[in-house]
């Protein structure tokens, strides 16, 4: 054997090994899901193997009983000899027909459970993956081929196997009964099976690495189906008309991916007519020895009936049994993305022996020459990053977009390490924390809070998850973030179901949905609170009126604030001005005034700024004799 040669035989075991390997996962996984239900299947496998032969063992004694008492009149004991074999007959079939609708009940019940398994092992999974994974391109890859049928798969591969079991079982008894005239029939059954199996494997193989090619095609097909039908996306599709632009964009790609997948299905149709013909050849050959025997009568009409029969079903047998390999092939190859994302492992794990966390912070939290950049890039977000936040201060973080003040947000709640230096609460490294114990010391408020939709008192309950949920609280934390009037002026007032995606829901404006979001933030009683942007989507007045209460509701706590607004800037017991991952300059607003640096500079720009603008709107307003 030549190097090539050898280097195919390899390729070839190894993924044979996939194969199994694929197969035993998934049947380890098929037999946590439905144990008791697995059992069952497994029973009914090997007795519905064997009715198939059973029913044919009976023909040639049927026939043979018939050509018996032809013509030789109607008696008791002639209807006996007939009556018997094909009562014989009828009964298996009728076992079989209860087989088969007990069967299909088992694989529902097996269908039902596998799915919502493998759906939570995917759910879970999906949340204990690194938040880092979220912001890649090739693990939303991972991500949606893993999803894609996982369950069905799953189920399928199963069903495959029991399938080919049962098959085997059949099959083996159909050797058996063909034996006797033969051991070349059965021989000649398997080798015309063969055309078939192989166009089978290949196209399936073909397939498989088609679907591969395309994930990323199809994840656009679904990223454009959500701008086209997505409430989010709605108000702007119809106001700048990008509905033609967007469907137009759908439907060149799907006619592309339409066109590949009929190039593949074109291709298989030929392979499968040659591989069908090839079969036809090799079984006529068959039926002409068959033929040519009961004409010199060495074998009977019943004889002749039986071989037809055992030899028809065998060979349909076959095909189904080296179908069920393919599909055995092929959805292992497909299960393998989903055992390949199952093990992907986190970055962010739980220390072995943590350090119980600080229930109130002394000290504070210290970035000691953070270096930090995103997986995949080379230049730094953070190089050589100094940074104390005292504990029981109000800490403000202004710069401009890009200048790093988001990845702080990120590295405070553990969703990335830094690549060296440490991050350090009461001088303790964030990485001897349990995570989840850590993050209980945390509330954030995002740039961009998410509406949940639920009811109102839900939405701000959720802040806390791990307690008992007391409507005073509620309350109050609502009453802190300017949210109580408005909830109780809504139809059933905390009982309000939000959103418009279910019936009878309310929707919010956006500096509302914000509201409601620092509401949830401030019940979750944290010590150190982040914020990102909190009124970034308030009108001036909703503004004014949480900025009188901001001081009142971080008393006692940590807060940490990012900002472009120096409103809020200004509240701030110190600023921290950020540029290009480096801070710049530190100190209270007027310290930070006096020093007439960039703080200064960016402080007069937007007084002027809003000064301007004030001075424009009352111009209006007097001419218009409104003031």
């Amino acid at each position: 054997m030549n190097e090539q040669g050898f280097n195919i035989l390899i390729s070839k075991l190894r993924s044979a090994n996939t194969i199994f390997s694929h197969l035993v996962k998934t049947l380890s996984l098929v037999w946590r899901a439905s144990r008791y239900w697995t059992v069952a299947w497994m029973v009914l496998l090997l007795v519905q193997g064997l009715i198939p032969a059973a029913s044919i063992s009976l023909t040639p004694r049927a026939i043979n009983a018939l050509v018996s008492v032809t013509g030789s009149g109607i008696s008791m004991a002639n209807v006996q000899k007939i009556v018997i074999p094909v009562g014989l007959m009828a009964g298996i079939m009728l076992v079989g027909e209860v087989l088969n609708s007990v069967a299909e009940w088992i694989r529902t019940a097996q269908s039902e459970l596998v799915n919502d398994y493998v759906t939570g092992l995917i759910q879970k999974q999906s949340v204990a993956v690194d938040y880092g994974f979220y912001e890649y391109s090739e693990y939303n890859d991972q991500l949606n081929r893993a999803r894609e049928g996982a369950s069905g798969r799953s189920l399928s591969l199963l069903e495959n196997t029991g399938r080919l079991l049962q098959n085997t079982v059949t099959l083996f008894a159909m050797a058996a009964i063909l034996a006797p005239y033969g051991f070349g029939l059965p021989i000649t059954l398997v080798v015309s099976a063969f055309p078939a199996f192989y166009v089978l494997t290949y196209f399936n193989k073909t397939q498989y690495q088609w679907s591969q090619r395309t994930t990323t095609d199809r994840r656009w097909l679904m990223y454009y189906d959500y701008l086209l039908t997505n409430n989010a996306t709605a108000a702007e599709v119809r106001l700048f008309d990008y509905a033609d632009y967007f469907q137009s964009s759908y439907h060149n790609l799907r006619r592309r991916l339409r066109h590949e997948q009929f190039h593949l299905l074109k291709l298989q149709t030929l392979g499968r007519f040659a591989a069908t013909l090839i079969a036809l050849i090799i079984s006529g050959g068959a039926l002409a020895w068959i033929g040519h025997q009961v004409l010199l009568g060495i074998l009977t009409l019943g004889d002749l009936a039986l071989f037809f029969q055992a030899f028809s079903q065998g060979q349909s047998i076959i095909k189904d049994l080296l179908s069920n390999l393919g599909q055995i092939y092929r959805n292992s190859l497909f299960l393998g993305n989903l055992f390949e994302f199952l093990q992907i492992q986190p970055k962010i794990v739980e220390p072995l022996n943590p350090v119980p966390v600080p229930s109130t912070p002394k000290k504070g939290i210290s970035f000691r020459q953070v270096t930090f950049r995103y997986p995949g890039t080379e230049e730094p977000v953070l190089d050589n990053f100094n940074l104390t936040l005292p504990a029981g201060k109000i800490i403000a973080v202004v710069g401009d977009n890009g200048a790093g003040k988001s990845t702080l947000i990120k590295l405070l709640c553990r969703f990335y390490d830094p690549d060296l230096g440490s991050i350090e609460l009461d001088g303790i490294d964030l990485r001897k924390f349990s995570v989840k114990a850590f993050r209980r010391l945390i509330t954030v408020l995002f740039q961009s809070p998410i509406p949940y939709y639920t009811t109102a008192g839900e939405n701000i309950a959720l802040g806390d998850i791990s307690t008992a949920s007391d409507d005073t609280e509620i309350q109050a934390a609502a009453k802190a973030s300017g949210m109580h009037d408005k909830i109780k002026r809504l139809p059933l007032g905390y009982n309000t179901m939000l959103g418009k995606l279910f019936p009878e829901g309310t929707d919010l404006s956006g500096g509302q949905w914000q509201r409601l979001a620092l509401a949830r933030a401030f019940f979750r009683r944290a010590q150190i609170i982040i914020l990102d942007e909190p009124t970034s989507a308030m009108d001036p007045w909703a503004e004014h009126d949480w900025l009188e209460r901001f001081r009142s509701l971080a008393n006692g706590r940590t807060a940490i604030v990012i900002t472009h607004r120096f409103t809020l800037a200004m509240r701030a017991d110190i600023v921290h001005v950020m540029r290009a991952g480096q801070i710049v300059e530190s100190g209270s607003h007027d310290e930070l005034l006096a020093q007439d640096g960039l703080y200064a500079e960016s402080w007069k720009a937007q007084m002027q700024a809003d000064s301007s603008a004030t001075i424009n709107n009352t111009t209006l307003l007097k001419s218009e004799n409104i003031i």
